[in-house]
Order: C-alpha cells, then sequence, then structure tokens
C-alpha cells in the first residue's frame, strides 16, 4: 500500500471516528433536555393536582398530608361507637384502634367525629357498637373527604353504615402519566432524530458546524485516537475475549442503577416506589437483587477472560480480596454519614449494607468461578452434552452453592429461635395477630441480633410502616447473604452461557428463556401464586429463595431482551442507561454522599405534593445521568 493511500485510510477512519463522537454528543445532551422538559411538566402537574376539585366546610383537605384522606363518622345511634381500621396490605394482623364516636344526645341530632385515614391501600372500617357491628370496605382516595353515617334500620338490632364523597380526591398519579408521556415523546423524538442523523448530509453538517477544530486535529495527528472507547456499531459481542464490554449488560445495570437512584431518593413519596412492607414486591425492590445478577455475569466474563490471557490465579485471587474489602469499606463509611459530626461511632455503626453485601458476594462467587474457570474456552456447538454442558463443566461450584441453599434453608425452618415459632417468616409487630410482636424475620433477623447486636443493624426496616414492628431488622443480614450469592451465581450462569454460545444470538436467547422459564416455575411453586399464602413467600427483607428465583426470572428475560435489541439487532444503542452503567460505583457512592445537596434536593413550595416530590427526584436523578454521560465523554471510570 502506498503512503497516500495509508494517509487517505487513516484520514477516513479519523473522520469515521469524529462523525461516531458527534453522534454520542449529540445523544447525550438530547437526554439532558429530556429531563429538564420532563421537570417542568411534572411542576406543571403539581399545580394542577395539588387541589381537590371541591372543597369541604367543615374539613379543608390543605390539611392533609400526602395519601390521607379526611373521614367524618356522623353517628345516629344511642349508643357510642368504637371505631378501628385494618389495612388490606396488613396481612393477619390486629385491627387498630382509631377512636370513638359518642351516642346521638339528642334524638335526630347527630354526633360527629373527624379522623384522618390512609389511602396507600384499602381498609377495612370496623365499627363496634353495643349491639351490632358494622363492616366498611372502602379504599379512600388522597385529600378527599369522605362521611360515614351510621344509623338504625327499621329492622330491630340493625344498623347501616353508608359511605358518602363530600369532596373528590385529586388524582396523585397524573405526574407520573405526564413524567412518562413526556419522556416516551422525547424518546420517539430522539429515535427520529437519530435516524435522520445517519444521513451522510446531516453528519457532514454537523461536523462542519460543531467540530471542525476538533475534525482537523485528529485528521492531521499522528497518533489518531487509539484509546477510543469501540463504537457499538463495531463492538464485539463477547468481551472477555477482547477487551471489549458487552453493552446490553451495561446497559441492564444502568437501568437497574437509574431505578435506585431515583427510588432513594424518594421515588415521588409513591409507596409503590418504596420497598415492600413484608411480603411482595415493588418497583423498588426490583433493582438490588439486578444489580447482585448483573455482578455474577460481569464476574463470568472477565476472569474467564483473564485466565484465558494467562493472568496468575494467585494475582487474580489477591485482586478479588481487595476490591471485596474496598467495596465493604465503602458501604460502611457511606450508610452511617457523621461527617459533621467527628468520626464514626461503634457504639452505633451499621455494619451490614448494599456494598457490603456486593462486596462479600462478589468475594465467595469469584472465588468459585475462579476456582473451576478454564484455560481455554470451549465453544460446545459440537458437544455430546450440549443442551447442558455450560452447567456440567461448572458443576464443583453448582455443588458448593447447592451445600450453601441448604444451609439457608436448615437455618431459616429448623433453626429454634427463642419466644418464637421455628421456621416463622413473618413481620412480628401486629402481625399474625399480634402473638409474634418481637420475632420479626424469624431465624434471620435472630441471627443478626446474636452476632451483630441490636445497635449495629438497620434500627427503621420497612415492616414498621405496615405492621408496627419495633425489633431491628437488617434487610442487607447474614442469613439473606447466602441467597445473595445464589442470585449472582445465577448471573454468572448468564455469563458461561454467553461465553460458551458465542456468536450463536438464537441459542443464547433461547437459554435464557429456558432459564427464565424454569425459575419462574419454581417461584410460582414455592409462593403457591400468591403474596402470603406460599410455603416460601416472596420477600425482599428476607431474601427468601422465592424472591431470588423470582428475580432471576425477570432478570434472565430483561438481559435476553437488551441482548437481543442493543447487541444483536442494534435497533438500540443503550443510551441513557448504558452512561451510568459503565460508572455504576462512582454514580452510586456519589448519589449517596450527596442526596441532601443541592441541585439534587432543595426546599419545596409544597412539601406534601407528590408532583413536586416526583419533578425534584427526576431532576436529581437525570442530573446523575448526565454526569455519567460527561465522565464517559470523558473517558473517567471509577473501578475498583
Amino acid at each position: 500500500m502506498k503512503k497516500g493511500e495509508i494517509f487517505t485510510s487513516r484520514k477516513d477512519r479519523k473522520e469515521e471516528a469524529v462523525r461516531a463522537d458527534v453522534m454520542a454528543s449529540g445523544r447525550g445532551y438530547r437526554w439532558t433536555v429530556c429531563a429538564v422538559i420532563v421537570l417542568l411538566i411534572a411542576l406543571c402537574g403539581a399545580h394542577m393536582t395539588d387541589r381537590p376539585a371541591f372543597s369541604h366546610p367543615h374539613r379543608k383537605t390543605s390539611v392533609l398530608k400526602m395519601d390521607e384522606a379526611a373521614l367524618s363518622v356522623v353517628n345516629e345511634l344511642q349508643n357510642e361507637i368504637t371505631l378501628n381500621v385494618l389495612s388490606e396490605h396488613c396481612y393477619q394482623c390486629v385491627p387498630q384502634n382509631l377512636g370513638t364516636v359518642p351516642a346521638s344526645s339528642v334524638s335526630g341530632t347527630p354526633t360527629t367525629m373527624g379522623f384522618v385515614v390512609s389511602t396507600q391501600h384499602a381498609l377495612t372500617l370496623l365499627l363496634n357498637t353495643t349491639s351490632e357491628q358494622c363492616n366498611v370496605h372502602f379504599h379512600f382516595g388522597e385529600q378527599g373527604n369522605y362521611s360515614l353515617w351510621v344509623k338504625n334500620l327499621n329492622v330491630p338490632s340493625k344498623v347501616s353504615c353508608t359511605m358518602i364523597t363530600d369532596s373528590e380526591p385529586i388524582n396523585s398519579y397524573l405526574p407520573i402519566l405526564f413524567a412518562f408521556l413526556a419522556f416516551a415523546f422525547l424518546a420517539v423524538l430522539s429515535a427520529i432524530w437519530n435516524t435522520v442523523q445517519r444521513l451522510d448530509v446531516v453528519t457532514n453538517l454537523l461536523i462542519r458546524l460543531g467540530s471542525t477544530v476538533e475534525t482537523e486535529r485528529l485528521i492531521n495527528s499522528e497518533l489518531g485516537t487509539p484509546n477510543r472507547l469501540v463504537n457499538a456499531s463495531t463492538e464485539s459481542i463477547i468481551p472477555a475475549t477482547t477487551g471489549r464490554r458487552l453493552r446490553s449488560l451495561d446497559t441492564f445495570r444502568g437501568l437497574a442503577l437509574v431505578i435506585m437512584v431515583f427510588v432513594n431518593y424518594g421515588g415521588g413519596r409513591y409507596w409503590f416506589f418504596r420497598h415492600e412492607s413484608w411480603n411482595g414486591l415493588t418497583v423498588a425492590d426490583l433493582v438490588f437483587p439486578w444489580f447482585v445478577f448483573i455482578m455474577g455475569t460481569s464476574i463470568g466474563l472477565s476472569l474467564s477472560g483473564s485466565v484465558r490471557r494467562g493472568v496468575k490465579r494467585t494475582h487474580l485471587l489477591w485482586r478479588i480480596f481487595w476490591r471485596s474489602l474496598q467495596l465493604f469499606l465503602i458501604g460502611v463509611i457511606i450508610i452511617n454519614p457523621n461527617y459533621c459530626l467527628g468520626p464514626l461511632s461503634w457504639d452505633s455503626l451499621r455494619i451490614p449494607g448494599v456494598l457490603q453485601r456486593l462486596g462479600f458476594t462478589y468475594l465467595v462467587v469469584a472465588v468459585l468461578d475462579l476456582a473451576v474457570a478454564k484455560d481455554g474456552l470451549t465453544n460446545l456447538s459440537s458437544e455430546t452434552w450440549y443442551s447442558v454442558h455450560d452447567v456440567c463443566l461448572y458443576w464443583p461450584a453448582w455443588l458448593c452453592v447447592i451445600i450453601l441453599e441448604t444451609i439457608w434453608l436448615c437455618l431459616t425452618f429448623l433453626l429454634p429461635v427463642p419466644d418464637c415459632p421455628t421456621g416463622y417468616l413473618g413481620p412480628g409487630g401486629i402481625g399474625d395477630f399480634g402473638k409474634y410482636p418481637n420475632c420479626t424475620g424469624g431465624a434471620a433477623g435472630y441471627i443478626d441480633r446474636w452476632l451483630l447486636r441490636d445497635n449495629h443493624i438497620y434500627q427503621t426496616p420497612s415492616s414498621r410502616v405496615v405492621y408496627q414492628s419495633m425489633m431491628p431488622f437488617d434487610p442487607e443480614g447474614v442469613l439473606g447473604s447466602i441467597n445473595s450469592i445464589l442470585m449472582a451465581f445465577l448471573g454468572l450462569q448468564a455469563g458461561k452461557i454467553l461465553l460458551h454460545y458465542r456468536d450463536q444470538h438464537r441459542q443464547i436467547i433461547t437459554r435464557f428463556l429456558i432459564w427464565g422459564f424454569i425459575l419462574g416455575i419454581i417461584s410460582a411453586v414455592l409462593t403457591k401464586c400468591s403474596r402470603n399464602e406460599g410455603f416460601i413467600p416472596v420477600n425482599k427483607n428476607l431474601w427468601s429463595l422465592s424472591y431470588v428465583t423470582t428475580l432471576s426470572c425477570f432478570a434472565f428475560v430483561v438481559l435476553g431482551a437488551f441482548y437481543y435489541m442493543v447487541d444483536v439487532k442494534k435497533w438500540w444503542s443503550g443510551a441513557p442507561f448504558f452512561y451510568p452503567g459503565m460508572n455504576s460505583i462512582l454514580v452510586y457512592v456519589g448519589h449517596e454522599v450527596f442526596e441532601e445537596y443541592f441541585p439534587f434536593r432543595w426546599k419545596m413550595a409544597n412539601n406534601q405534593s407528590h408532583a413536586e416530590h416526583l419533578a425534584q427526584n427526576l431532576l436529581a436523578t437525570s442530573i446523575w445521568v448526565f454526569i455519567a454521560y460527561l465522565l464517559y465523554r470523558k473517558k473517567i471510570f471509577w473501578k475498583i
């Protein structure tokens, strides 16, 4: 090849690099504009939803807080009424007393008493009189005004209870709808712009207008851009063999991280963006196990590549221990934020936490994988045990995980817990009809309190919200760490599938779906397809076995879908989730440390507005996505 041809080829490559650079820059800034527009729309929604349609002459809704409604009980009886309430979300709970309504003193003149009730879940109102009981099942609307009329019927000893809506509640879900429609609309515009931007005329115009100097510098440079990250269109599907990354995996990690940041900031103060009080799932319960699953997949890809490149296993083992220790120490520091109160106090230091759980899980799963990793990668297309060979090759690691899971089952269901039934999985408090108020979490809670002591675990678990449990309980406790190992190991299996069936896209996606189906069947059997009645209910606080199988089922399906869209068909670049997925540790630690600082949080005009909280939380989350994008552009990545 002649010198002129070499220069021309190099020039073409550099122009292509600039072209990709400009397109990536456009995608990042578009998503920033999207976040600002959504913020403005949500703020407009706040003014539309702050007030109910009608006002009540006796009780103004302005005194009500979020998720509250005003209830007036009108008693026309000659007997005093005792009002108890029971939440539909509280399983086998003791009804809670709201108060009493005096008897009507004068015939024909009712007595009225006002109460404030929760609107998050449907309630059962239990009205007890000396002669009759009246039950009313009703789902109140936020900041609505309601009247419950209690009167005698013509039939002796029969009581009528009638619920009347005095003023309509606000629609507190409109801000979510506005935000969703805005993001959907802007995503469509982004897709259209991406299509237009691929046209040579438009791309050349953008390069001339915005990057003339940079273009000339790159073209005339002898060094070119050897350190550039590989463009999505040319990335290899299997990163472990070439040093390149699986883009769909970073996209999945970024999605989980963005949701985690959003719910940690408050999630607009909606109950379904908070962790479930005990059994069941909310949006907030999805992200942490997905993070663990993705970590397992990354372990499979990275360690396998290192072993095949000839890196000594002792060196890899040291790196595993050091990274685990770093995760643990960073986790302890950021969940005990006494930055302005002097050094951390051991008396109240919380030891378990999210990063601590990740560090321990990473240590165990990475060591297991390192012990069974093969020096040479085998493509299984011609093997006799084609359908199960990716499992059989690593049977010693599977055996260790099965042993660990057997230990979890034995400790959970056979360990004697003082003053608690053996095998108890309940929340304590007012649950189980108040029989076991101090048994929160059963064996899991007992082990944490015995091993770590009460002052070193989480003091305000989510079970306090509905079940009013008073015992400290840590959702990242010791016993649950066993099932997080199982979760990461299932993610590791996804990594093995990607490695052994590389370039066989149909096989990879099919096996992901098969694993998802098998895990879904196991979950259905364990839970009996119910929230509370199964053998092992889905429970994030306990990290129950059914919780792991259910979330792993979701993870296999979601990762398979992302893999197909992002890496196989290339319908989607992974933006904007790809950027925080590339810098997950920095975004997670940063959002924890700067949570209370502007511009991530500020004093709101109406602190009891879902819309304003949603706008604040969406903007804060979008800022972290933009920060991740800027760091990606500057090639700054925090790796430990």
